[in-house]
């Protein structure tokens, strides 16, 4: 373990009492000038240690950026963010730099995450609102071991994982939108952008990337988006920690990822069912190069919403915009 996040678990684990330089010096094993060194370091990375000469150092208040440290701290998971995680104050896109390092050969589990990203994308190439320091932007990379038509089950579980994690931190309404949007009261508040690299009949990797407005106020929503768009501040009032929504969302993605290597998607969906309220409900489909309407009969097996038009026939659709027929949304 490096020193600076050494020091920085000791300091944790005092609690906010005091330890002398001295000790943390003999600790790590470096002089105490390195120690200060080290508290300088964390301080410039949002910790608030204090320093006195006579009583050494204490941790008054944790960084409030998204940093490994805090990601990792309480994080339940056996692999996902454990190994790797890729930190930037800024950055073009998550996905970007995941794609790359993925095709590095980075492992299964590993994360990039970003305070503020410059290409933020959502489906279709729409640009994505990721103002510094206030959402969750991170990519996860999976290397699952499917089919290339089996990857649309991911969708869904990603958009389960999303939506769970507001549950577990809010009492909010939130729904999904098929297949991957998550609203709260109707407006959109995270979106998910799954993308993936095959090789002959096998996937190498999929990039599961996520888009979390957090502690935007709602006054600083663009004009554009804000009827459509809203953040867990803008419904709560509170500030919220980044870092622990970010570990319950691995958390959550983690475990519906093992159901689903294991051929469990059942679960999975009717999970994501039971959060859609879809099903029976008149819609619009604004696909690529097509249009269709008609009435959700289900979500198939392999992940796919399954419509019926008025004429009977009935459609798999993938990917699309949809609306509900007499609604804004």
């Amino acid at each position: 373990m490096p020193t600076k996040d050494a020091l920085l678990e000791q300091l944790k684990e005092a609690k906010e009492s005091w330890i002398s330089g001295e000790t943390l010096a003999a600790g790590l094993m470096v002089s105490r000038s390195a120690v200060w060194k080290q508290v300088r370091a964390l301080q410039d990375e949002g910790y608030l240690i204090e320093s006195s000469t006579k009583k050494g150092y204490r941790l008054r208040k944790r960084s409030e950026l998204l940093l490994p440290a805090e990601i990792r701290d309480g994080l339940r998971t056996a692999l996902f963010g454990q190994e790797r995680i890729d930190y930037f104050p800024r950055i073009d896109s998550t996905n970007i730099r995941a794609r790359m390092i993925a095709a590095e050969g980075a492992p299964e589990g590993s994360v990039v995450v970003a305070e503020e990203q410059l290409q933020g994308k959502g489906r279709r190439g729409r640009v994505w609102f990721s103002p510094a320091g206030e959402g969750i932007y991170c990519s996860v990379i999976l290397r699952p071991r499917i089919p290339p038509y089996d990857a649309p089950q991911l969708v869904l579980a990603s958009a389960v994982a999303a939506a769970e994690t507001l549950l577990g931190h809010t009492a909010l309404p939130v729904a999904i939108k098929w297949p991957n949007d998550i609203l709260v009261s109707g407006r959109k508040i995270a979106g998910i952008l799954t993308e993936m690299s095959v090789d002959m009949d096998r996937i190498d990797y999929v990039i599961i990337g996520l888009g979390l407005n957090v502690n935007t106020p709602a006054e600083n929503l663009p004009p554009e988006i804000a009827g459509i768009a809203t953040s867990l501040r803008a419904e709560t009032g509170q500030t919220i920690s980044r870092a622990a929504l970010l570990r319950t969302y691995l958390e959550k993605l983690e475990g519906l990822y093992a159901l689903f290597q294991e051929r469990n998607f059942e679960p999975i969906r009717e999970r994501w069912l039971d959060l859609a309220k879809i099903i029976g409900r008149q819609v619009k489909i604004a696909g690529v190069e097509t249009t269709y309407e008609g009435e959700v009969v289900d979500i198939d097996p392999n992940g796919f919403l399954i419509l019926k038009s008025a004429d009977g026939t009935t459609q798999r659709i993938l990917a699309g915009d949809v609306s509900l027929i007499g609604d804004c949304s």
